[in-house]
């Protein structure tokens, strides 16, 4: 069992306490609208949420845990998944400009990331989703500089107004595959940067999503992150962070689908009694109670590992596949406990179920992290 830090309960206490404040009571009409949720954002920046993993010199809190981020991004997708999706990018971002990024790098972004300026990861293209070994994003180089052309598609925190820096993976060295990939920090505010689609999602409806333009954009040779040749190396490694995110982002929309079936079955009465008193929801409530402790479990385990600087790549595929199909079964079973009402916008559970379907596909499919887990059962 983990033993939580005070440091850590207090991180989950304060963001508990401002999500079921003020996050939830917004959600459905985030919902509705598809709008950028910037007082959530906000609010999260002056509790210190947004600037968990970044040290206290560039404006953060100096808290890098993985843990404490896992309970706060769990909490927050208790009750919004979109901020919650929001926020795991955000951390993302962050967190690999803290492990590769150049004094200079960090001393621009790490500020403004701080003030809430989102950060963004940009790898999947149209012909290249989980075969990062087909990106067609070209970074030439010019001088002291790099002229890269491409489009980037399904970006999350990037709209019309939202999104302010994004680690872009391009390939510098066609021909030698993910070898010749290379990681670049591209602001928004360079010239031939645009936001191209913005799409219309099933689900997390408030996260903006869209494609990342890049027509002729020039940067400096001091916008290379790492290495030259290391792109693929540092998306893997960022992708072992983002998926813990995720996977806590799952958690916490399993957990919050469960409070929901809770508090509907203890409320609906069918033939004199309150239809959790009939065993058939009861034992709908323990799998899905023991299906999101369990995937809580793996994915807190992943964290301690990454925390800790060892190997996570196994524990985060285990702990992102597992939880988002956890998430999944239980907002399934949580609208099957709101019969007909689960199916009407008036109830909560019919936003989450469409929330959760999202959990199996981006940071890497469910398929995609059988194909890790696997790897490391047969010892390849």
């Amino acid at each position: 069992m983990f033993q939580f830090t005070e440091e850590q309960l207090a991180i989950q206490e304060i963001t508990q306490k401002y999500a079921q404040s003020s996050i939830k009571a917004l959600a459905d009409e985030i919902d509705k609208t598809g709008r950028y949720p910037k007082e959530n954002i906000q609010g999260l920046v002056d509790i210190g949420i947004m600037q968990l993993s970044i040290p206290e010199e560039y404006g953060g809190t100096g808290m890098d845990d993985e843990i404490s981020k896992a309970l706060a991004v769990s909490e927050v997708a208790k009750c919004c998944a979109s901020t919650a999706e929001i926020l795991d990018v955000h951390y993302l971002s962050a967190d690999i400009l803290m492990r590769k990024g150049t004094p200079e790098q960090k001393a621009q972004y790490l500020p403004q990331a701080a003030e809430g300026k989102l950060g963004g990861f940009a790898l999947t293209e149209p012909g290249a989703g989980s075969d990062a070994g087909g990106l067609k994003t070209r970074a030439v180089k010019d001088g002291d500089d790099y002229i890269l052309n491409g489009t980037k598609c399904f970006i999350s925190n990037l709209g019309p107004e939202e999104g302010n820096h994004f680690v872009v993976v391009a390939v510098t060295e066609p021909g030698i595959g993910t070898k010749g990939t290379t990681a670049f920090l591209v602001d928004r505010s360079m010239a031939g940067v645009s936001c191209g689609k913005t799409e219309d999602k099933m689900g997390i409806r408030g996260a903006a999503v869209s494609e990342l333009v890049l027509e002729d954009v020039r940067v400096p040779k001091t916008a290379v992150l790492g290495q030259l040749g290391e792109g693929f190396k540092i998306a893997m490694m960022g992708l072992d962070g983002g998926r813990i995110g995720i996977a806590s982002q799952a958690c916490g929309v399993a957990f919050g689908a469960i409070e929901e079936a809770v508090k509907y079955s203890g409320e609906r009465v069918q033939f004199g009694k309150p239809i959790h008193a009939n065993q058939g929801i009861q034992w709908y409530l323990a799998d899905m109670a023991t299906r999101a402790e369990a995937a809580w479990l793996l994915t807190l385990k992943a964290a301690s590992l990454r925390q800790q600087g060892l190997p996570c790549t196994t524990a985060a595929a285990m702990a992102k596949w597992y939880a988002a199909e956890a998430a999944c079964f239980c907002c399934d079973l949580a609208l099957q406990i709101h019969g007909g009402y689960g199916y009407m916008k008036d109830y909560a559970i019919e936003r989450m179920y469409r929330d959760a379907r999202i959990l199996r596909i981006y940071e890497g499919t469910s398929e995609v992290q059988k194909m890790v887990i696997s790897r490391n059962v047969i010892g390849k």
